[in-house]
């Protein structure tokens, strides 16, 4: 863990610099392009980040997920059921027209109906009845008291109800992601107006001279360029070629450091990096006996097999190893300090004989084939993570066949890909940041039972199912004493991990950003990469 108490785990900057004089432009090179400038085409970092500087957010989180009023300048509950929101006058969209709550309606609706997508933003839609007071003024009204109100309106960006693309029907529900991808829809009401999107290359921000709000607009000109190759995304930043570049690979961290031209930002985030296993089919397309061949019976339905798959996990070598000590294990969904967490829960130890010992209680002494799918352009070190973890299955007895690929098509397929439109894989590498900052997020995605019309399991590829963690988590999610909300949290999250082993938790990333001389980044802890949080050291 060397490198990693170099770093700290706070949002410090390493690197002694002086201040230079800052031009008005800055280049940012990201590892992660997005996959849409459609607001609700995939509820994935690289996406939220890059289109929430053009469209704006009801409440947004701050570095920290501290929230604060963005274009609702104040809310409050008027009753146990409704949250009032008052819209800050005078915003208008990028094309000059006024923002309005049928805007926000509008919004709401188009997120909830979205189809085509990846990974939905329904689980923040759902169960909320958005009432027009006036043009400034929305009630939001639900069944039973939802203390979270707000923490979900974090997540879904405000379009214009007017934007036109290119739908012969004339109905604006007809506009497509192709629509916001080439600029014709992408009209909000955030700090940076979008100017192009050369695929593969670059995005391309201005300034909005309209903007009112409490978002910093340090830069006249943003330039995103997609840098996937880390020795090239690091080369750039040498070179002068770029400002700034997010995801430091980890090798290079320790050279940075002494690196006189460069400061380095840290900051542990709350993404759990963690495996989803088949839970709910009898025959599972890439669980084999250990010759290769198709088996009649899925063993990974049973948790003892799930539990032992754990166990033949060393967290502890592949943080030293494969992240250069710059992570930390993982045994639940958030890391210490986040609200809904669990005391209970502890990383699982790496112990293979208690593993094959779990194998044969559950009938499996004699091992079965596995193949681990996962993105090799999304989270630090992917490609590398599911290599060690194909090598310790391996190794203890489940043969285990690795393959990686790029994200843009590996969610499709990890998400909708098989024939009934079902997740096509079996046993999966993703990874999840809590999109409001506490557990009620991940366990309603990643955890609760899969239910397209209350929004629930919208990322749960494995389809774990528990009513217990359901029936507790709906109590959660009405509970207003934050106390008892917390309790109810963490107990939904000791039966769903520490009991059903739904997935696999295998470490927080800690994030690595680094700048020219004269700059600095706040490392923000949803680990997205905005331009509005550089600013001069």
């Amino acid at each position: 863990m060397k490198a990693l108490r170099r770093l700290g785990l706070a949002a410090v900057a390493l690197s002694a610099m002086t201040t230079n004089v800052l031009a008005a432009d800055i280049v940012i090179g990201v590892r992660s392009e997005p996959s849409s400038m459609d607001p609700y085409f995939h509820n994935l970092g690289p996406n939220n980040g890059m289109i929430g500087h053009v469209f704006g957010r009801l409440v947004d989180f701050d570095s920290n997920q501290q929230i604060f009023g963005s274009i609702a300048e104040s809310w409050k509950t008027v009753n146990d059921t409704t949250w009032e929101f008052k819209l800050r006058p005078g915003l208008k969209f990028h094309d000059g027209s006024d923002l309005t709550v049928d805007d926000v309606i509008f919004s709401f609706e188009r997120a909830d109906g979205y189809e085509g997508g990846n990974s939905s933003f329904r689980t923040y839609t759902k169960g909320k009845k958005l009432v027009k007071v006036d043009d400034l003024t929305l009630h939001i009204v639900t069944e039973s008291p939802y203390p979270l109100m707000a923490n979900d309106l974090t997540t879904i960006l405000i379009m214009s109800s007017e934007a036109k693309g290119t739908d012969s029907t004339g109905t604006n529900k007809g506009i497509s992601a192709k629509d916001f991808n080439d600029g014709t829809a992408t009209v909000g009401t955030g700090p940076y107006k979008f100017v192009e999107w050369k695929k593969g290359e670059q995005i391309v921000l201005e300034k909005y001279d309209g903007y009112i709000g409490p978002i910093a607009q340090p830069w006249d000109k943003v330039t995103f360029k997609f840098i996937k190759s880390e020795p090239a995304r690091v080369a750039a930043l040498l070179a002068g070629d770029v400002d700034a570049i997010d995801n430091v690979p980890t090798v290079d961290v320790a050279r940075l450091e002494k690196d006189p031209r460069v400061a380095l930002s840290s900051g542990i985030s709350n993404r759990v990096i963690y495996l989803h296993m088949d839970q709910f089919r009898d025959k599972s397309p890439f669980v084999t006996d250990k010759n290769g061949n198709p088996l009649d019976k899925n063993p990974l339905k049973d948790a003892r097999v799930r539990k032992a798959i754990s166990m033949m996990i060393n967290r502890d070598a592949i943080v030293e190893r494969v992240m250069e000590g710059i992570a930390i294990p993982a045994g639940q969904l958030l890391p210490k300090g986040f609200f809904g967490v669990s005391s209970n829960l502890k990383p699982d130890p790496y112990d293979p004989a208690a593993a094959k010992k779990l194998l044969a209680e559950a009938g499996w002494a004699d091992g079965f084939g596995l193949t681990i799918h996962g993105p090799n352009d999304r989270y630090i070190n992917d490609a590398k993570i599911a290599e060690a973890i194909g090598q310790l299955l391996t190794a203890n007895g489940i043969p285990t066949k690795v393959v990686t690929m790029p994200k843009n098509v590996y969610f499709k397929r990890a998400s909708k890909g098989g024939p009934d439109g079902s997740p096509e894989f079996s046993f999966v590498l993703v990874g999840w940041g809590s999109g409001t900052g506490e557990a009620s997020s991940p366990i309603k995605s990643l955890l609760a039972t899969h239910d397209k019309s209350k929004g629930m399991g919208a990322s749960n590829r494995g389809r774990h199912s528990d009513p217990k963690v359901d029936d507790l988590l709906k109590q959660a999610l009405a509970t207003v004493d934050d106390a008892k909300r917390q309790e109810l949290l963490a107990k939904a999250t000791d039966i769903a991990i520490g009991e059903n082993q739904g997935i696999i938790p295998l470490h927080y990333q800690v994030n690595t950003w680094a700048t020219k001389k004269g700059l600095k980044y706040a490392p923000r802890t949803d680990e997205r990469t905005t331009a509005y949080d550089f600013s001069a050291e």
